[in-house]
């Protein structure tokens, strides 16, 4: 069974109250609706429009549908600024049952906080947000239209990820949490996950959605595309070397 390395101050959580709790698991049966996981590092400026849009969004679609329930999870990684404090006031006005903060003791890149979110949420669906807000949160019915339209995945490959998420979907590329991803850092883990998804077969959704460039990025264009062709190197390598090995587990009653 996948775990987290997790510092114990990491296993808790602040409720609205300023109370500790302990996290929820992935390995709990799904409360929700669905989990949107928010990777933010030094984004106190950037983060309040996001969350704005998002807990509009989501809180207007469940006037509209009373079944409807979600969970927005920030994860701080590690930041040096007041991300946890900018994203604590949302947990205060929402209630701890729709906003939770998780704050990591050290960075660990944005994989590893997306990890770290996923494996804390409720969600029959989980998603993953940017904190700049570069995308609206209305697509998100393109991407669970998307998810609908995708063929079943074989017997097999559902187990597989049955035994990782519970049988939760994982809207198009948040297959973040799958057991075998070696790759945590900012720029590579998503690349890293297409490819396991693509070599056990499972059905990928592209869908077109409204972006806007948000001033503010930590990636410096040069070095950031020299970085980038070093982790797909890298990744390729150690694949083909066999250092990295993917595996599919077994059948589970």
């Amino acid at each position: 069974m996948p775990h987290l390395h997790q510092h114990e101050e990491e296993k808790f959580f602040l409720n609205a109250r300023g109370q500790k709790e302990t996290l929820p698991s992935i390995w709990d049966s799904p409360t929700k609706r669905l989990s949107v996981v928010v990777p933010s590092y030094n984004e106190e400026k950037r983060l309040p429009v996001m969350m704005d849009e998002a807990l509009g969004y989501l809180e207007e679609r469940q006037k509209q549908d009373p079944t409807f329930t979600y969970e927005v999870i920030v994860v701080n990684d590690g930041s040096k600024d007041q991300t946890s404090k900018v994203a604590f006031k949302y947990c205060q006005k929402y209630g701890s049952d729709k906003v939770r903060v998780i704050t990591l003791v050290k960075n660990r890149g944005k994989g590893g906080a997306i990890r770290m979110g996923i494996f804390s949420s409720r969600g029959e669906q989980i998603l993953m947000a940017d904190a700049d807000g570069a995308t609206k949160f209305p697509d998100v019915e393109k991407l669970e239209k998307g998810l609908n339209d995708l063929q079943p995945w074989p017997v097999s490959i559902r187990i597989y990820f049955c035994e990782t998420c519970q049988g939760r979907d994982l809207i198009t590329l948040c297959l973040f949490k799958n057991k075998n991803q070696y790759i945590f850092c900012f720029r590579a883990f998503d690349v890293e996950l297409l490819y396991i998804a693509q070599f056990f077969k499972i059905p990928i959704a592209e869908i077109a959605v409204n972006w806007t460039e948000i001033e503010g990025s930590k990636l410096v264009p040069f070095w950031s595309w020299l970085q980038m062709g070093k982790d797909l190197l890298f990744i390729r390598l150690r694949y083909l070397t066999g250092a990295w090995r993917l595996e599919q587990t077994k059948k589970m009653n």
